[in-house]
């Protein structure tokens, strides 16, 4: 009877050159909280999938991290959010791409495999499904957030300068959870706002099961956090689960190979969270850092970034 939770507020860290005392503290506190928030459903004997989806809840309501409360903006000045979940128990899943109302996109993603008949929602229909389960949402002004406005405003120059910015976040900044329940089942979950300045429509590996987000109790629950479209190519968060499955590999050994070999030598950078049904936990990262936290039971939380 024991259980284990692990986050991640997205690769691509601040450079620490550029990682003020204030700022760093800021993330710290931010992951703990979600930390906390996903633990509390844990030790009171909840489940997997309730954890990684009140974790994530909290990391969308902070605006440090790209997902909810803190998303980016396109490249036209929209803000657009895919989220999902998967439950290790049955492979049941839910996802959601390219939204922008609800508060907690990761709860729209659950409302959609817990109320429909399908795995994968866009547009009005999966806004309806947030105002059937009384979601509740935000304005423009609720999603507002200077640094990220003025993300987009020196992406878009560079580009008009033909430069490409060298912000690691840019492309890196999702939230995710996975967790294993007392009762030995795993759940993952993923929320992102995509990449700053990113072509309009466009969806990334968080909401494509298999790609960004994968859980099954015979192997493990996976989040990515990374260059998405690499991920998407690489079936990263599967290919954990197919290393366990077909080569006997354990999670740690199976995680690292896909992240710093599959990944990295394809442009792939990023990092995954991924923990198994015995609750063991890997965080594997090709880049420069990966904000991210874990916890198991009667044991102290531990938050990181570098």
């Amino acid at each position: 009877m024991t259980y284990s939770l692990a986050i991640h507020g997205g690769a691509g860290a601040l450079l620490k050159q550029n990682m003020t005392p204030e700022k760093e503290a800021a993330y710290h506190a931010g992951l703990a909280r979600a930390v906390e928030a996903g633990e509390a459903v844990l030790r009171d004997g909840g489940s997997a999938m309730d954890a990684v989806v009140a974790s994530v809840c909290a990391l969308e309501d902070e605006p440090l991290f790209n997902a909810g409360r803190g998303a980016v903006y396109t490249s036209e000045g929209k803000q657009e959010m895919d989220a999902a979940v998967m439950d290790g128990r049955d492979r049941r899943a839910g996802s959601v791409a390219g939204v922008f109302g609800p508060k907690n996109p990761i709860r729209l993603a659950h409302a959609v495999m817990e109320r429909t008949e399908h795995v994968t929602l866009i547009g009005p229909n999966a806004l309806e499904i947030a105002r059937q389960a009384e979601l509740p949402f935000g304005d423009h002004d609720y999603f507002f957030t200077q640094s990220r406005w003025d993300a987009l405003q020196k992406t878009l120059e560079l580009r008009a300068r033909g430069e490409v910015s060298d912000d690691p976040a840019r492309r890196h900044g999702t939230v995710g959870a996975v967790a294993r329940d007392e009762a030995g089942n795993i759940a993952a979950a993923t929320s992102t706002g995509g990449m700053t300045a990113n072509a309009p429509g466009r969806v990334g590996d968080t909401p494509m099961i298999g790609a960004g987000t994968f859980a099954d109790n015979a192997t493990c629950a996976v989040s990515g956090t990374g260059h998405g479209e690499i991920f998407i190519r690489w079936n990263a968060a599967g290919e954990i689960a197919a290393r366990m499955r077909h080569a006997g590999e354990d999670l740690a050994t199976a995680a690292n190979h896909v992240v710093m070999q599959d990944l990295a030598n394809h442009d792939g950078s990023g990092g995954v969270i991924a923990v198994d049904a015995a609750g063991n936990i890997a965080m594997p990262f090709n880049s420069q850092g990966m904000y991210r936290g874990m916890v198991r039971k009667g044991l102290a939380p531990e938050t990181s970034i570098y």
